[in-house]
């Protein structure tokens, strides 16, 4: 990221936003570019990577120093302090080494704030495994693009490590050309580091687009003739990326990629199963992708012979009896279909495993959009809103249902869910503790003297949160909720809780994304005190005195979870976990990283 010439802008706000602060303000225009006349082929795409392949650092940054208590901006005036003779510019043409630059700018962080910065945190941070990953969709662009026969370079002001070689966490084959400042040094927006990276491509700036998330670079790159496209959001950059080039970048359909290796299914017995299920004889080949989501039981997107369906299965390997129990999510969908709570068409239940080696159900595809970010980035406060009303009307539904009319009076045990769940996740902290914690000593004594006393019995999801649902492309209307392999019948303000517990966790939480340092009347998102009282009235109950009770069980649950993991990664046994019904079923996304120490888990991981 070159910021070479900010120190000298006139409008140096703008650019702090532009550059830095882009997360938080997503243009309601969409990203806009500067263009060239003339046209021609385009031969190569060229990327820059902070902010358009990997987060930039201004969006670490800026979250960094909330988390850190450290004063808004602190980073910022600290790379533009000097101007090109400053120690991040000279930092990124490769003039210092990291630990002179981490001095100086240590030095400089520290009088800007007029208190001491732990820049060497920041930085491990901004060079972390955890924060440095390739945003799936440009992987996806630059495969689709190379499969089309186009070039593709990275053009980064980057910086050497200590090790002497340069931050770059990406895969060099995916390029034909890789182009960094502190080997050149050189640095955007000078016209010498364009001019090189498309000499070694061996094309006419005409031929080739470049994309980029700081205006002054992508000026830069226009005034020579390149096609150029100005990153705000990397989602909507590939999509005018596709306008440019005339073919799509992405998997048609959304949160879906080509099936993961370990997770491939016999495609000829299943689609031999589809076609006498379905009754057709229709030629032509079967379809197979993966959602990004339901890694615990993995779900796969089929088309057939015009059909679009939905399957989910049972894990490969073995498992514990009740893990993983797809056969309660088909019955527990049929029956709350009929009770009229959206949830997916569920079609059929195969339990036989020599189809594709495991029990499985299939329902069809409903289209919609499902938000990953309890946040709502890019939305009106009124859009975030209604959003939760009605994520909140569905919970009431989903409670309201007569599940004894339902067919469901024996889908669990009446009564005595919360003691049975306290002490189902004090055995399972016991069981995988590895030292002693005083917080989870305090909430294990306390809870078995606080539990409340069960009201009602109802339906209960026991995964209840935003990314569950599917809504509406146009409308605030919930259309499906998904992932059931929790639910059973239990006390249902243990939902409302844990549909709560984003109100408390931070942004970069991994198992959930949370919204404790956001502006929730600004956004327009209820509080959580809200969200409860919205409930409860809908309900047509009084508020419950015994709320905290909730949250802090929520709490206990997710860190015995995460301790369970913990320990699992002790063990070398990896990620995969399972437990008895009520209990955590599903494949976490996080691998410890190796090192000269052993494994190392994220630090939001750890528990000791």
């Amino acid at each position: 990221m070159c910021i070479r010439r900010l120190f000298r802008s006139s409008h140096l706000q703008w650019a702090w936003r532009a550059a830095f602060l882009k997360h938080s303000q997503r243009g309601h225009q969409g990203p806009w570019r500067w263009t060239h006349s003339g046209g021609g082929p385009y031969r190569a795409v060229i990327f820059d990577m902070g902010g358009v392949l990997i987060p930039s650092p201004g969006k670490v940054a800026a979250e960094w120093e909330v988390q850190n208590h450290i004063p808004s901006g602190t980073i910022l005036k600290a790379f533009i302090t000097g101007g090109e003779n400053g120690p991040w510019l000279k930092f990124m043409r490769g003039e210092i080494t990291k630990e002179d630059f981490l001095q100086e700018f240590r030095r400089l962080c520290s009088e800007i704030s007029n208190t001491s910065v732990p820049v060497d945190n920041f930085f491990s941070l901004l060079t972390s495994e955890q924060v440095a990953k390739q945003f799936p969709v440009m992987t996806e662009a630059i495969t689709q693009i190379r499969a089309k026969g186009l070039q593709t370079a990275v053009l980064s002001n980057n910086f050497y490590l200590s090790n002497g070689k340069s931050f770059l966490p990406l895969d060099r084959k995916q390029f034909d050309v890789v182009v960094e400042s502190c080997v050149e040094g050189v640095c955007k927006p000078d016209h010498r580091i364009y001019k090189l990276c498309l000499e070694r491509l061996g094309l006419q700036p005409s031929e080739s687009i470049f994309l980029d998330d700081l205006g002054q670079n992508v000026k830069a790159a226009a005034s020579l003739g390149m096609r150029t496209i100005k990153v705000n959001d990397p989602e909507a950059a590939v999509k005018e990326l596709e306008t440019l080039l005339g073919f799509t970048l992405r998997t048609v359909i959304p949160n879906t990629r080509p099936v993961r290796k370990t997770m491939e299914i016999p495609k000829d017995s299943l689609e031999k199963y589809l076609r006498d299920l379905l009754g057709t004889q229709t030629t032509g080949p079967l379809e197979l992708l993966q959602f990004d989501h339901g890694q615990s039981n993995p779900t796969y997107y089929i088309k057939l012979a015009g059909h679009q369906l939905v399957l989910r299965k049972k894990p490969p390997g073995t498992l514990l009896p009740s893990a993983h129990a797809v056969e309660r999510e088909y019955r527990i969908m049929r029956a709350l279909a009929s009770a009229g709570v959206p949830v997916p068409k569920v079609l059929d239940l195969c339990e036989d495993s020599r189809v594709i080696g495991t029990p499985f159900y299939l329902m069809e595809y409903c289209p919609g959009l499902i938000y990953k970010d309890p946040s709502l980035p890019g939305l009106e406060p009124s859009q975030r809103r209604a959003i939760y009303a009605a994520m909140n009307r569905v919970l009431c539904k989903i409670h309201s249902v007569d599940f004894k009319a339902a067919g469901l009076e024996d889908y669990g045990k009446h009564g005595d869910y919360i003691p049975r769940q306290v002490q189902t996740w004090i055995k399972q902290y016991r069981a995988s503790e590895t030292s002693t914690i005083p917080a989870m000593e305090r909430l294990i004594e306390w809870l078995p003297l606080h539990l409340p006393r069960q009201e009602k019995i109802t339906v209960v999801h026991g995964d209840f949160r935003l990314d569950n649902l599917l809504f509406h492309p146009e409308k605030t209307e919930v259309l499906a909720v998904f992932d059931w392999e929790l639910s059973t019948l239990g006390d249902p303000l243990s939902d409302v809780a844990y549909s709560c517990m984003a109100h408390y966790l931070p942004p970069s939480f991994p198992i959930l994304r949370g919204l404790r340092d956001c502006d929730l009347t600004q956004l327009g998102i209820p509080t959580a005190e809200e969200y409860f009282r919205m409930y409860c009235l809908h309900m047509g109950i009084p508020p419950t005195e015994n709320w905290n009770f909730y949250m802090a069980f929520s709490f206990f649950r997710v860190a015995a979870i995460l301790q369970g993991v913990y320990r699992r990664s002790l063990t070398g046994n990896g990620v995969a976990w399972e437990s008895q019904l009520e209990g955590p079923n599903q494949l976490l996304p996080w691998r410890p990283t190796e090192t000269s120490e052993g494994r190392v888990w994220p630090e939001s991981l750890r528990f000791h």
